[in-house]
């Protein structure tokens, strides 16, 4: 079964912008409960579907599908729960592995994540210095929450 194993990390600073270039991405979520997701994503000219398991730790299941982009902007505006997350990701290479950084624009606007993919649940891995504290356990950050509880709502608590 395809996993995903993915560590999350709040950003700080602006050393990470020289880096790369970001590309728009659009995602909304046709499901999102407790155990399992479906996302519909647009990326450029590309539209995906993916359908992901519960969180454990952090890896859980994931299933992504290329669709046509007219399909996924019909269920994005058709069957998906407002608002769409909007954001640009940024792809950095540092150490060996490529870190996402991802700028939300929107609801919410001024939350700034990087996350990287990992092969093994105990890899260690060199933090970049723009890498603040690590939010994997939180699921207030969970892209499907920020849905539901967008950023610009807890904040202030921070």
């Amino acid at each position: 079964m395809p996993a995903e194993i993915e560590r999350k990390f709040l950003v700080k600073g602006d050393a990470w912008r020289s880096l790369a270039t970001g590309i728009a991405y659009s995602q909304g979520y046709i499901v999102s409960t407790e155990g399992r997701t479906v996302r519909v994503r647009v990326v450029g000219e590309q539209g995906y579907l993916t359908i992901k398991g519960a969180t454990s730790g952090i890896t859980r299941a994931e299933f992504e599908y290329p669709i046509p982009v007219d399909d996924a902007l019909e269920m994005q505006h058709t069957l998906c729960d407002p608002p769409l997350i909007q954001k640009k990701r940024h792809k950095i290479e540092y150490a060996g592995l490529v870190w996402e950084v991802d700028e939300f624009e929107g609801e919410n606007q001024g939350l700034i994540v990087a996350e990287v993919e990992l092969e093994d649940v105990k890899q260690t891995i060199a933090l970049p210095d723009w890498i603040d504290r690590e939010v994997s356990d939180d699921p207030r950050y969970f892209n499907a929450n920020l849905v539901k509880h967008p950023f610009s709502e807890w904040v202030k608590e921070l």
